[in-house]
């Protein structure tokens, strides 16, 4: 009955829907522009590390488009303190990886680290957020504080390919090696455009010994 007198907003379009731990309804979730990259080798994603990093498998969930739900979705996530919403956003990517021959033998979740500072003014970092997610509905550990952010970057936003490899290099150290040794690490973040970050980032993780590297994101952004 609370739900009937309380409806939940749907962060799509506006509608009530009943279910609290849901932010999209059915309409507006099944418009999401997912990229099907987790079924098959080769796609997109994986192709931006082709030469430049040895990683397993790679995917992002869905297309990035401005102006569109996702990019509403993330706005709220990142920006606005949503976190429920960021945690469910992850179970979603959850439940394309938890069936895909793929990503089967993923041993653990790492989130890509934010830099101390910026955490703490943002008050979480939205790739931990989006790995809780994903480790609720997949079962997987996640790892964390392993890899660490050890200076703060510019944004990535307005900088061309170039620029932002020149804004990521040696921005990340690995403190743990003995919690990712032996380990098929996932590394997630919620956005891959030129894969600057996360190639910096995974070149770290494969410090570690014995170490295999997959990628996930949310999405895409191809700006």
């Amino acid at each position: 009955m609370l739900h009937l007198a309380f409806p939940h907003i749907c962060e799509g379009c506006g509608t009530d829907i009943i279910d609290k731990e849901h932010y999209l309804c059915l309409q507006c979730l099944e418009k999401l522009p997912q990229t099907h990259f987790e079924s098959y080798a080769d796609n997109p994603v994986e192709k931006i590390f082709w030469g430049r990093l040895p990683v397993t498998a790679a995917t992002a969930s869905y297309y990035f488009t401005k102006g569109a739900t996702l990019q509403h979705l993330l706005h709220q996530f990142k920006y606005k303190g949503q976190q429920r919403l960021g945690f469910y956003l992850g179970q979603l990517m959850g439940n394309r990886l938890i069936n895909n021959p793929r990503f089967q033998d993923i041993t653990a979740l790492v989130p890509l680290p934010l830099f101390p500072e910026k955490e703490r003014q943002r008050g979480y970092n939205q790739a931990m957020v989006l790995c809780e997610g994903i480790s609720d509905v997949w079962q997987r550990p996640i790892i964390k504080e392993a890899v660490i952010r050890t200076t703060a970057t510019e944004s990535q936003t307005r900088k061309n390919r170039m620029e932002r490899w020149q804004n990521m290099e040696n921005r990340f150290e690995l403190k743990e090696t003995t919690a990712l040794a032996n380990q098929h690490i996932l590394l997630v973040d919620d956005v891959v455009t030129t894969g600057a970050t996360l190639e910096s980032c995974g070149r770290v993780i494969l410090e570690a010994a014995n170490t295999r590297l997959s990628i996930a994101t949310l999405c895409i952004s191809t700006s």
